[in-house]
């Protein structure tokens, strides 16, 4: 039997706030819900929305939720703990940075956090499970990063060290994942170790190939890398278990490429935008993960440079509506077979 996507979703993370109706869950379930969205896919460290340990703890605090969002009319899509999981490896280049993702008992001290880190992806592993979800989305985090442009040389056996340690701290991640039946699709994402197919490779290696280490397939990320985003579904279509969908641009040219020369996001060559304001071809996408029998979320992340967060939600469920591909049962000739039975089929070949 084919499969259809589900969809619309929304990715609430960029849209929470202090004021109304983006400061709760009901109040925020109920905005999306009636722009046209059917699922919402809830940021685990926003606690305005969301209690991750007690969802971890409580059955009845997940059947809460649910209800929640069913009364409002959507569903959970998936759990993100993109924050989370990007603390699991941080190199000290960015601690100071990333320290502001993290409680403030556990600043400045990176292996407080990175326990943390692990604690918290360890909860969202049990609420999915709790939640009844098949998947949730996340980071790798990064220990290699900065030495992307080997310039000077990287030291030998640096990258294969590198993804060596990650493997080390995400396997037991995954095996608590494995054992919730909940799949963990990372973003492939620049910044993180694992920002394309090679490294995600490298990544899935290193953790032992295994099963629930998938894609959360954000085509973004790769047109500002100039990678061949279709071509990478079809190499990878068995792993990935989330889409965001998201809009880029890329517009290089005499002064700055795909690095965009440390420009604001506002002038860089390779920039963000709201759903159908970009280059990603997603007639192309959608037809390849209907090709592949892709039957989980189309979600939108929203992230634009120009236009109001607010204008971009409201144009982003009908344009998700619109690239559903509603998988047909049979193929168009049908009308025309003649049932043909063997006998017949080798006479018309000629065949004795």
């Amino acid at each position: 039997m084919p499969k259809t996507m589900k969809g619309p979703g929304i990715f609430l993370a960029q849209f929470v706030g202090d004021e109304a109706p983006f400061n709760s869950l009901p109040a925020i379930t109920k905005w999306a819900a009636d722009l046209g969205y059917k699922g919402v896919q809830i940021p685990t460290g926003e606690t305005r929305l969301f209690d991750l340990k007690k969802a971890a703890e409580s059955q009845a605090y997940c059947d809460e939720i649910a209800g929640i969002c069913a009364e409002t009319g959507v569903e959970v899509t998936e759990l993100s703990t993109h924050v989370q999981g990007q603390l699991v490896a941080v190199h000290p280049a960015y601690d100071a940075q990333f320290d502001g993702f993290a409680p403030e008992e556990v600043r400045g001290n990176p292996k407080a956090r990175q326990a943390w880190a692990v604690e918290q992806m360890m909860f969202a592993a049990k609420a999915s499970e709790r939640l009844g979800l098949k998947a949730s989305v996340s980071f790798t985090g990064s220990l290699a990063f900065p030495y992307l442009y080997p310039w000077p040389q990287r030291p030998a056996g640096l990258v294969e060290e590198a993804f060596a340690e990650l493997g080390r701290r995400w396997k037991p991640i995954l095996q608590a994942y494995d054992e919730a039946g909940v799949d963990l699709g990372f973003e492939i994402h620049p910044g993180e170790d694992v920002f394309d197919g090679a490294t995600f490779e490298m990544f899935l290696d290193a953790v032992g190939g295994h099963g629930r280490c998938t894609i959360n397939y954000d085509p973004s990320h790769f047109l500002l890398q100039q990678l061949d985003y279709l071509a990478f579904i079809d190499i990878y279509h068995e792993r990935i278990s989330a889409f965001h969908v998201k809009d880029a641009e890329f517009n290089p040219d005499g002064r700055q490429g795909v690095y965009s020369g440390y420009q604001g996001w506002l002038n860089r060559a390779g920039r963000f935008r709201s759903l159908g304001d970009g280059h990603v071809d997603f007639t192309g996408i959608f037809s390849k993960l209907a090709q592949y029998d892709y039957d989980r979320w189309a979600v939108l992340e929203w992230e634009c440079c120009l236009k109001n967060a607010e204008d971009g939600a409201a144009e982003g469920a009908p344009f998700i509506a619109s690239q559903i591909i509603q998988v047909t049962e049979k193929a168009f000739d049908d009308f025309a077979g003649t049932g043909v039975d063997r006998p017949a089929l080798r006479k018309m070949m000629g065949i004795d």
